[in-house]
């Protein structure tokens, strides 16, 4: 991935708060003599240092390619948007070009698999943790119904992250009066995700 002095991180703060905040990623891995790597879609859970769980349904292809090569790329990438030619480009709009405004962090690290009951158990009440910090499930057991007869249809990953690449490409090349300008249009728009790459914009002003 390609980053620019003005789009990369501040620091290691700027990456892992946004992280803490985007859960859904693409856990990806790659094995001897294949081709194209598996890529699997999973929510996880992020501890805001360097460990991310989640969890996949037992059949997951990702297996075999993990346990021969415990190393995967997690991928995360939202507050995307397009940024149209006569917007980037005013001087000439006719022939501007236009860009993408997005922020991304891939992560590399080591994988353990975790298979033992009592930590899947563990492992799943962090992720539940996480995203239902009510408490209204109760706690994940290893020897109780119905969670001792699920826990086997999946699989644990503990993700011990060795290396990152953050990028925040929101205009950081582009003066005040012209990302004053993106912005504006941005909120007239009203898209999608206008408002999530209108507030990094304005953030990272």
């Amino acid at each position: 991935m390609l980053i620019h002095p003005w789009d990369a991180a501040r620091d290691d703060a700027e990456w892992r708060e946004w992280l803490s905040e985007h859960d859904f990623g693409q856990l990806i891995a790659g094995g001897a003599g294949r081709d194209l790597p598996v890529v699997t879609p999973a929510h996880f859970a992020f501890d805001g240092d360097r460990t991310v769980v989640t969890h996949l349904a037992r059949p997951n292809p990702i297996w075999p390619l993990l346990e021969e090569h415990p190393r995967a790329l997690l991928t995360v990438v939202d507050d995307y948007t397009y940024i149209r030619a006569d917007w980037n480009t005013p001087a000439d709009p006719e022939h501007g070009v236009p860009t993408s405004y997005y922020a991304t962090v891939q992560l590399e690290g080591d994988v353990r698999l975790v298979d033992d009951p009592a930590a899947k158990a563990e492992l799943l009440d962090r992720q539940l943790r996480h995203f239902e910090p009510d408490g209204a499930r109760a706690e994940v057991s290893a020897t109780e119904a119905p969670d001792r007869r699920l826990l086997p249809g999946i699989r644990g990953i503990e993700f011990t992250i060795t290396g990152v690449r953050a990028k925040f490409k929101f205009g950081g090349n582009k003066g005040a009066e012209d990302r004053e300008r993106i912005g504006a249009r941005l909120a007239e728009r009203g898209g999608r995700l206008d408002q999530a790459a209108l507030g990094q914009l304005r953030r990272r002003g």
